[in-house]
C-alpha cells in the first residue's frame, strides 16, 4: 500500500503559497539532464515477515568468522559489555544536545564528564562534546588555527591518512586558503618538516601517522612555533597510555578519530571525532561546549555554554558550520574510559605494543616479506610482499580467514599492506596469519623488483 503524507489539499494551498500552478511547475528551474528520465526501479512493497526474511539472507553474506588484522584508522579493539547496557538505556539512546539544562542535567553531566575525559586523553585543557568524526575534527582543527593566526597556509604531514587530507582539503577550498603537503622520510616513514614560513597558518601531523609510525610531536611543535604557526596533531587515543599525550609536547590542537574508544567495528560507523585546544582558544571551538556553574543556591550544575561562537548565531562571521555533536557515541566513549580506568590504558597501550612488534618479528621472517620503513611503531605497521598485485594477496588472505591491509596508495611505502594488532589479537592467530603469508607469498607472482629503493639504497 502506497504512504502519501501529503493530500491534495494539502499540495493545493503549497503551491498556492509560493505562487506557482502546479508541482512540475515548482521544479522546472531544474536542468533536464538532471531529472529522472525513468521510474524509480523499487521492487514491489512486502509484508513486514517477508522484509525480515529478506534482509536476514542479506546479512548471512556477510562474513564475520575472520581474524582481524586490518588497519588504517579503524581497529578491533574490544568493546566491554558495559557500553551496549548503559548507552542502550531508553534516556540515553535517544540523547541529544539538551536545550533545557534545568531538566537534562544527567546528559549534561555525562558529556561534561567526556570533556574531561578528552582532556586527559590530549593534554590540553578545553575540548568540545564531540564532532562527527576523525577526518572532520582535522578540517575543524586546521580551521580553528587558521583563524587564530589569520593565515590561509596548511601545511599537512605526508603522513595523514588519505581520507583526513581529502576533507581538509575539501574545508579550505572555499575559503581560498591553500595545502601543502610535505613528504615523509622514505626510510623511517617519518614526516618531514618542511615548506613552514611566516604565512603558514596550522601544521597537520598524525600520531602515530598512517604507516603505524610514532612522530616526534616535540620537535614539529617548535617548528610550527617558530613560524608563528599552530601545530594540530590527529590522535590515536587509545597509544596514550605509552605515549606522551601532544598537548605536554607543545601541541596547539589535538583532534582524532574516537572508534577505538568503545565503538567497536560497525562497517564503516558510526563513530565521534574529538577537538581540544588550549584555552585561549576556547571561542573558537566548533559545535557544542557544556560547561559547570552553580546556581542560585550555590549547587553545582551544567549548562551549554560559549553559544555566541557557533554558525547558527554568528552566521559568515563564525569560526565553523559545525553546530551539533555526537552525543551517544561520546557517551560510549565516556563508559569505555571509565570501565578502562588510567592503569587499564597503560595496559592496553602495552599490549597493542608488545603484540604489533612480536607479530612484525614472525611476519618479517617468512621469505618474500619485510618491513616497508624503519621508523618506531606502536600498534600498526606496513609490510612490503614480494608480489606483483599486493591487493591480490589481501584478497587471497581473506579468503584464508585473516583480514589485513588497506594497502598503502602512495608515498615512499606504496604497494605494503598494513597490519594492525589491538589487544584482542593472540599468539596463535599471528601464527596462524603468518602460515597462510607464507603460501599467498609463495603462490603469487612475485614483484619485489618493482618495490622503491629506501634511501641509502640508491646508488
Amino acid at each position: 500500500m502506497d504512504f502519501t503524507p501529503h493530500t491534495s489539499q494539502d499540495v493545493a494551498a503549497m503551491l498556492d503559497a509560493v505562487g506557482v500552478a502546479s508541482v512540475e511547475e515548482l521544479f522546472e528551474h531544474i536542468p533536464n539532464g538532471l531529472r529522472p528520465t525513468r521510474p524509480i526501479a523499487l521492487p514491489a512493497g512486502c509484508s513486514e515477515d517477508e522484509v525480515l526474511g529478506r534482509l536476514t539472507r542479506m546479512a548471512g553474506r556477510n562474513r564475520t568468522d575472520a581474524v582481524c588484522f586490518a588497519g588504517g584508522g579503524a581497529y578491533d579493539h574490544y568493546v566491554p559489555t558495559v557500553v551496549g547496557a548503559i548507552v542502550s538505556r531508553g534516556e540515553l539512546l535517544t540523547s541529544y544536545t539538551p536545550y533545557q539544562p534545568e531538566v537534562s542535567q544527567g546528559m549534561l553531566q555525562a558529556l561534561f564528564e567526556y570533556q574531561t575525559a578528552v582532556c586527559e586523553l590530549t593534554g590540553l585543557p578545553v575540548a568540545n562534546a564531540s564532532l562527527y568524526e576523525g577526518a572532520s575534527a582535522v578540517a575543524e582543527g586546521a580551521s580553528l588555527a587558521c583563524a587564530a593566526t589569520r593565515r590561509g597556509k596548511v601545511v599537512l604531514s605526508g603522513g595523514v591518512d588519505a581520507p583526513s587530507a581529502q576533507v581538509l582539503r575539501t574545508y579550505v577550498n572555499p575559503r581560498g586558503w591553500s595545502v601543502e603537503t610535505t613528504p615523509v622520510d622514505p626510510r623511517s616513514g617519518r614526516s618531514r618538516v618542511a615548506g613552514l614560513d611566516d604565512a603558514t597558518g596550522a601544521l597537520v601531523v598524525q600520531q602515530p601517522n598512517a604507516l603505524g609510525v610514532v612522530e616526534d610531536v616535540r620537535s614539529h611543535a617548535e617548528a610550527a612555533h617558530a613560524v608563528g604557526a599552530k601545530l594540530v596533531v590527529k590522535l590515536d587515543p587509545t597509544t596514550v597510555g605509552v605515549l606522551a599525550t601532544p598537548g605536554r609536547l607543545g601541541a596547539d590542537v589535538v583532534v582524532g578519530e574516537g572508534q577505538g574508544l568503545g565503538q567497536g567495528l560497525g562497517y564503516g560507523g558510526p563513530t565521534f571525532g574529538f577537538l581540544a585546544c588550549t584555552a585561549d582558544q576556547v571561542r573558537r571551538l566548533p559545535g557544542r561546549v557544556v560547561g559547570e556553574t552553580v546556581d542560585a543556591r550555590g549547587r553545582r550544575g551544567y549548562v551549554m555554554t560559549l553559544r555566541a561562537r557557533e554558525q547558527d548565531i554568528r552566521r559568515e562571521r563564525a569560526t565553523s558550520n559545525i553546530c551539533t555533536n555526537q552525543t551517544l557515541n561520546a557517551v560510549a566513549a565516556s563508559v569505555y574510559l571509565a570501565w578502562l580506568g588510567p592503569r587499564g590504558l597503560v595496559e592496553l597501550g602495552r599490549a597493542c605494543l608488545s603484540r604489533a612488534h612480536a607479530a612484525a618479528r614472525r611476519l618479517t621472517r617468512i621469505d618474500g616479506v619485510e618491513l616497508a620503513v624503519e621508523g618506531p611503531f606502536l600498534k600498526e605497521f606496513p609490510l612490503r610482499l614480494d608480489v606483483a598485485d599486493p591487493g591480490a594477496a589481501v584478497g587471497a588472505l581473506h579468503d584464508a580467514g585473516y583480514l589485513v591491509g588497506p594497502v598503502v596508495p602512495d608515498g615512499p611505502a606504496a604497494g605494503a599492506v598494513l597490519v594492525a594488532l589491538t589487544e584482542r589479537r593472540t599468539a596463535v592467530q599471528v601464527e596462524g596469519l603468518a602460515r597462510a603469508l607464507d603460501d599467498v607469498v609463495s603462490s603469487h607472482p612475485p614483484g619485489g623488483a618493482g618495490r622503491p629503493a629506501l634511501a641509502g639504497e640508491r646508488g
